[in-house]
């Protein structure tokens, strides 16, 4: 599972005033829901792109701090839905993940992994104190 911070003097709730619709419009219908970090996520058993096996996306809120995006796109092998002829649901997918992200975020896919890369040279930086 992923999560994702917005960018900065913004809020998620702002941004998306209602996850469930958003994550429906983008992926599918909700099938359920899933407890991450004591916050419910929706999931989406069939999506319908069919690259995607499972998608489980939603809001974590956090008690002090900003709310985040928590996010676990589960993808079909590459051949499987080659095989299918699926070749553009593929180019669909990386369109359909990106702009919810997007939206989501307020960042853009460099964004997002300068981001990342960023949060991880954080946490291996040693404790000199």
């Amino acid at each position: 599972m992923r999560e994702y911070k917005m960018r900065r003097g913004e809020h998620l709730d702002e941004r998306i005033p209602d996850m469930e619709s958003t994550v429906e419009e983008y992926f599918g219908p909700i099938t359920g829901t899933k407890s991450f970090k004591n916050s419910d996520l929706f999931v989406i058993a069939e999506p319908k792109n069919p690259v995607f096996e499972r998608i489980i996306a939603g809001t974590v809120e956090y008690s002090g701090k900003k709310d985040k995006l928590a996010v676990e796109f589960k993808e079909r092998p590459a051949e499987e839905v080659i095989a299918e002829g699926h070749i553009d649901a593929a180019e669909n997918a990386v369109n359909a993940k990106n702009d919810f992200l997007l939206e989501a975020t307020g960042r853009d896919a460099k964004s997002r992994r300068d981001s990342m890369k960023r949060s991880v040279e954080d946490s291996d930086e040693p404790d000199l104190s």
